[in-house]
């Protein structure tokens, strides 16, 4: 085995099971810990009853936790052995830390779960259990702490296997492991204690010695995010960033989104010289053998494996600010490299972190986790969490105060599965496109996926305003086309109705408009929405004008998004 391996781990667990002196005897048993720390370990252990060493004061560095011996904060701390490398997120155990053990454990490889054997699986239990499968943590070992306290029972560590084992068939984990050990005397910590002759397992160390690294990551889809765009002269042009899955060689075809073109990869370079080929987690810079317009939030595909595209998907968050949080507020969306406005569409429910139930939510608490529905500004590239963690994962932030206020997993993005209330509750469900012919589509299908419904907007004069105004609604997401014509403008009804039947904002911008020509148009549009906007109805300024409108297609009921901060004001 490889000594660059590294492995990140994190504890879990309820208070008081012991992680945290789990962690220092590992560190201790590692010699993981210098001479002047031990010196100053059994000095502070002098006053507490946990024995000559208290092991947890090597983890527990806050005040508040050596003054009431509960872990608060996360606590990373690292160690080697002639094996492998390690970082340990030692995570608090309290329901009210949540969000803090969340962020511990959303990069670890292996989890640890303590359980008291005294207690067996608690409510607590399971909700670090669930935690952990909601972060895709691949592996899990189980350690039965405190077995001095049961007299080494091997009926009480197979009672407390069974119970959780049924737990975690459940809810979906696999590859668990079982330790029954004593963090406080060290039992199968490091080496296999007599005390437990039937036991037949590994000591935990040699577990985590042995523990596959990284084999939840996606070599197959190449996915590669833009961070940033390297000029140093007109003879070089390099694009930066780091692989987030597939494997990437010079050669091999790549397609750019959101752009669509296709090229290949020309170099790897590096200060020591071109790379052979990148994989993930390697931050590298790709040179490509055709000139393509790419910025930062782009991205890098396999032509042949595309993420998901689109502005709508169901996702499972943990809320992490005091301040509730939840539907028809703006906040801000960091996935991989972009950043996009966005809202919480729907809260499906809340899930109850100690029984696991789902609860009906209209707000999301501090510490809370709940199944939801989030819509974004403009569309993301996106794989389902529990396919590609780094291309399923995103926080979202507060725009006024930059606050993180929740980590989010995407589940998945078709509107049919995860909208079906919402289909139902719109305005023009069963509303077929009448005109239409050889499509079985309704607009609140076509609203489901676009974010609009399709209408007519009629403009005379100020052509620059038109192609202003399907910029901002492209921008917005929308699917918008100009049609301007001046020799042929008997044909725009026509074409604008082939449009409007095919779900998209149709902007007529006329020079000399003739009435029959906008009556027919009138006469084309579902539903009544048709937008008629002389010149003179318009302010002078074209941004002015093109708020205008935008504000009257939302009257119409065409665009259902009022803030503005989310129609692009101030980004």
């Amino acid at each position: 085995m490889s000594e660059s391996q590294l492995l990140r781990f994190s504890t879990a667990g309820s208070v008081d099971d012991g992680k945290s002196t789990l962690i220092g005897r590992l560190l201790f048993e590692a010699k993981g810990v210098y001479e002047d720390q031990m010196a100053s370990l059994q000095k502070s252990s002098i006053n507490r009853s946990t024995g000559p060493i208290d092991f947890s004061l090597l983890t527990d560095g806050l005040r508040a936790e050596r003054e009431q011996g509960i872990t608060i904060d996360v606590a990373y701390r690292y160690f080697a052995t002639p094996k492998r490398k390690f970082i340990i997120a030692d995570t608090p155990g309290h329901e009210q830390y949540t969000r803090n053990m969340a962020t511990g454990a959303s990069t670890a490889d292996l989890a640890i779960v303590l359980i008291d054997a005294r207690k067996g699986v608690l409510p607590q239990s399971r909700r670090h259990a669930y935690i952990a499968s909601l972060l895709g943590i691949p592996y899990i070992a189980v350690a039965v702490n405190k077995m001095d306290l049961v007299e080494f029972s091997e009926t009480v560590f197979d009672q407390i296997q069974k119970d959780f084992s049924a737990y975690a068939k459940d809810i979906g984990l696999k590859n668990l492991a079982f330790f029954p050990i004593s963090a406080l005397d060290g039992d199968n910590i490091v080496e296999r204690s007599a005390r437990t002759p039937w036991f037949k397992g590994t000591p935990l160390l040699e577990h985590l010695e042995s523990a596959p690294v990284a084999e939840d990551r996606n070599f197959t889809e190449l996915r590669f995010p833009v961070q940033y765009v390297i000029r140093p002269n007109l003879d070089f042009r390099g694009f930066a960033g780091q692989l987030a899955s597939g494997v990437l060689k010079p050669g091999d075809e790549v397609m750019s989104l959101p752009a669509g073109r296709v090229t290949r990869v020309k170099e790897l370079p590096t200060f020591d010289g071109p790379l052979k080929e990148a994989f993930p987690p390697m931050s590298i810079t790709v040179v490509l053998e055709d000139e393509i317009d790419l910025s930062r939030g782009d991205m890098l595909v396999d032509p042949n494996h595309v993420p998901h595209v689109s502005r709508r998907f169901a996702a499972k968050l943990v809320w992490m600010l005091d301040e509730a949080g939840g539907p028809n507020r703006t906040y801000l969306l960091k996935h991989a490299t972009q950043t996009v406005p966005c809202e919480i569409r729907r809260i499906r429910h809340r899930v109850d972190i100690n029984t696991l139930e789902n609860v009906q939510a209209e707000k999301l608490e501090l510490n809370e986790i709940a199944a939801v529905v989030m819509e974004t500004r403009r569309p993301l590239y996106f794989d389902a969490y529990s396919k590609n963690r780094a291309m399923g994962a995103f926080i979202l932030i507060d725009p006024i105060s930059n606050l993180t206020v929740a980590a989010g997993m995407i589940e998945e993005s078709t509107p049919e599965s995860v909208e079906p209330l919402q289909l139902r509750n719109l305005e023009f469900v069963g509303e077929a496109n009448e005109s239409a012919t050889g499509t079985q589509l309704t607009n609140a299908e076509r609203f489901a996926r676009a974010g609009h419904y399709p209408a007519t907007v009629w403009l005379t004069a100020r052509r620059a305003v038109a192609y202003l105004l399907e910029r901002r609604l492209f921008d917005l997401g929308c699917q918008v086309h100009v049609l301007a014509d001046d020799s042929e403008s008997h044909l725009l009804p026509e074409l604008s109705r082939v449009l409007s039947n095919a779900g998209l904002i149709a902007i007529c911008s006329i020079a000399s408009p003739d009435p029959s020509e906008r009556d027919r148009a009138a006469g084309f549009a579902a539903a009544n929405r048709f937008l008629e906007v002389p010149a003179k109805e318009l302010p002078a300024r074209d941004d002015d004008a093109v708020e205008v409108i935008i504000k009257r297609l939302e009257d119409l009921g065409v665009l259902r998004r009022k803030d503005r901060f989310e129609r692009g004001e101030g980004i």
